[in-house]
């Protein structure tokens, strides 16, 4: 059982897998941040200074009661939430990192492609010119069907 395990662990399949696993985690975390980061403030700014982090329902009060200047204070006071405003950050994250692996997908199955097909010789002339009457002949004819001169 053992050196069934190790066969296993050790095929080509699974280290790809986990090195995908890991690279992905990664990218996940970039992607995260570039939208809460980078994306989402200028985004905020455009729709009139909205922190989309801070977008909240409060649907019990908490302890201290509202109005709450952010998540935080009303995390803090115990009152419960909708969070949708992490929710639309994580949707945008969703779609970013879907469209990344979209194009990944794709450039790897081009590549793909191009590796199954064998490069195209450039097909040589068919025809040949007849040299009394100029018209074109194929390249086997033996006679012009134009001047009907040998050639």
């Amino acid at each position: 059982m053992l050196k069934e395990f190790k066969e296993f662990a050790v095929k080509g399949n699974v280290v790809d897998m986990a090195v995908g696993i890991i690279v992905g985690g990664a990218f996940g975390s970039i992607v995260t941040t570039l939208v809460s980061e980078v994306l989402m403030p200028p985004l905020g700014l455009l729709m009139g200074g909205v922190d989309f982090s801070n977008l909240y329902i409060v649907l019990k009060e908490g302890s201290k009661v509202g109005p709450y200047a952010a998540l935080f204070d009303a995390k803090a006071a115990g009152a419960v939430t909708i969070n949708y405003g992490l929710f639309l950050n994580s949707v945008i994250s969703f779609l970013i990192m879907a469209f990344a692996v979209f194009l990944l997908v794709k450039a790897i199955n081009t590549l793909r492609r191009m590796e199954k097909t064998p490069p195209v010789a450039p097909a040589g002339p068919t025809t040949k010119e007849c040299p009394y009457c100029l018209s074109s002949v194929p390249l086997k004819a033996t006679r012009c069907p134009g001047c009907t001169s040998s050639i």
